[in-house]
């Protein structure tokens, strides 16, 4: 009971430092769409930006959570801080070494990497993109440092630091977009990248430090924990791999629909991802190292527990979520974004993206916790099975939406969520027969039960929404926090009773999490 009450207190202050990450990754995002609009500038940074991320997601995004982190984790519950830090060390220098060859040869051969993110870029837009890809890719080392000092943390169960790291690296990419690009231009935008990076970095470090007294510079390639890092990273990076193709694909189609259809399915992937990552990666990261100490402890029943508590706890968040963006989502992108060089019909059409996409955050919420289901149990080839399958039946689904519908940017957010619940279904039903069952009962129950509060909130928030629109001025901003804030206020009381009186669990759970101090 202690440890779950220590979870809870852990899960609420993340939930807060997340919070304040991603309300200022919004920030940053009106900052940047205030001043440069939804066009050439905007499509071009955020193309630029794929590169130095990709090689970030694939070498350490990836390798932390499906291998070092469980390994790490093992080790220091079984054999001890010494001998997991032998484990420690030989993948942090390795990974270090390989991003800064990746980084030097990323800004050399800039020219030749932006046609296969952006392959519908020509003349200027294709030289700007080329320039914000080298400005950018030293970026990939730094964030990968603070990466690697973030599941340190992670390993030690110190997750407060490691989640505040990113609010600086979104203040570092405000402060070059107000400051650096009255002079720089979005070339500014791109110098505060680096800034943020480094101050990520360094801040994590400030406090990692004290746990690796351990670590040394060298490489134990012989070592049976790297061995098995590699062992699990291998399928990892395939699998990645093969999602990142998915992600250049969809980007290359948008380059070729209208211009700032990068930047409106950037735009509506960063609302989506506001709830993702406050509820969903916030307690699966938060679970993932318990989670995996009971599996190698061989604690099945209270492995089960927790996975089944994690999953009912966020889907009873997300869902009603995903339907209040949906209910809400032309009014929440007119305050966000239309300012300055935004206009009205940039929000029409990024709402229309949002629109296909909500669906897809509840799906995506759901693999967080799955995959790392499979993770703790060391299985890192199912997820990258499954996975080859969704992103080839999204890039199939993509090319045909595109080419012969009218969908066209719209097209491309409605086929991610569709195999995104592909992509849930096929791993919740592998991963429950697995494990005999992760006490599948109480989470369709919760899951039901949830969905029938959230049609009574939508159709209130629905109406509350549209009595509103009728006498407020769609361009006054403080009116526009009004009818969101009534909107949504009103839908959360009405989903809160209707959850009450259907006796849910969770609600109890959750209210104990937003009240613990």
């Amino acid at each position: 009971m202690a440890r779950l009450n220590g979870t809870t207190k852990t899960v609420t202050i993340v939930m807060v430092i997340m919070i304040l990450s991603r309300l200022l990754g919004f920030i940053r995002e009106v900052i940047m769409t205030n001043t440069f609009g939804r066009g050439i500038e905007t499509d071009a940074f955020f193309a630029a930006f794929t590169i130095p991320d990709l090689m970030y997601t694939l070498l350490v995004g990836g390798a932390l959570s499906a291998a070092f982190i469980p390994v790490f984790t093992s080790y220091l519950a079984t054999e001890g801080e010494k001998e997991a830090w032998k484990v420690g060390s030989s993948f942090i220098n390795l990974v270090v070494f390989a991003l800064v060859i990746i980084s030097i040869l990323g800004i050399l051969f800039a020219k030749y990497l932006v046609p296969f993110v952006a392959y519908g870029f020509k003349g200027e837009q294709l030289a700007l993109t080329i320039k914000l890809t080298r400005f950018m890719f030293p970026a990939v080392t730094f964030t990968a440092l603070a990466g690697l000092t973030s599941g340190i943390l992670q390993a030690y169960k110190q997750f407060y630091v490691s989640y505040i790291g990113p609010i600086l690296y979104n203040i570092g990419i405000i402060f070059g977009t107000i400051f650096l690009s009255q002079y720089f231009g979005i070339i500014g935008t791109a110098i505060g990248v680096i800034i943020g990076a480094i101050t990520n970095f360094l801040f994590q470090f400030f406090f990692a430090k004290n746990k690796m007294q351990y670590y040394y510079l060298g490489f134990d390639f012989k070592h049976p924990g790297i061995r098995k890092i590699f062992k699990l990273i291998l399928p990892t990076l395939i699998g990645l791999s093969v999602n990142q193709v998915s992600l250049i694909v969809n980007q290359n189609i948008a380059s070729l629909l209208d211009t700032g259809s990068i930047t409106a399915l950037r735009l509506a992937n960063r609302i989506i991802q506001l709830p993702l990552g406050i509820f969903a990666v916030s307690i699966a990261s938060v679970i993932f190292p318990t989670i995996t100490s009971q599996i190698a402890r061989g604690e099945f029943e209270k492995f089960k527990y927790t996975f089944s508590l994690g999953m009912r706890n966020i889907l009873f968040i997300i869902i009603p979520s995903a339907v209040g963006l949906f209910v809400l989502r032309m009014p929440l992108i007119r305050l966000l974004f239309v300012n300055g060089a935004f206009t009205e019909h940039d929000a029409f059409i990024t709402a229309q993206v949002l629109l296909y996409y909500t669906p897809g955050l509840v799906t995506q919420a759901g693999i967080q916790i799955l995959i790392r289901g499979f993770y703790a149990n060391h299985d890192t080839k199912t997820p990258l099975k499954v996975s080859i399958i969704s992103v080839i039946s999204n890039i199939l689904f993509n090319i045909v939406f595109v080419k012969y519908t009218s969908f066209g940017v719209k097209g491309l957010a409605f086929v991610y969520s569709t195999t995104s619940f592909m992509n849930m279904v096929i791993l919740y039903y592998i991963f429950s027969k697995r494990m005999d069952g992760i006490k599948d009962k109480e989470i369709f129950i919760s899951i039901g039960k949830t969905l029938l509060a959230c049609i009574g909130m939508g159709l209130v928030v629905a109406s509350v929404n549209m009595y509103l629109t009728k006498f407020i001025n769609p361009f006054d901003k403080y009116l526009q926090i009004f009818q969101i804030g009534i909107s949504s206020i009103t839908g959360v009381g009405i989903f809160v009773l209707i959850a009450y009186l259907l006796k849910m669990e969770e609600l109890r759970r959750v209210v104990k999490i937003l009240l613990r101090k």
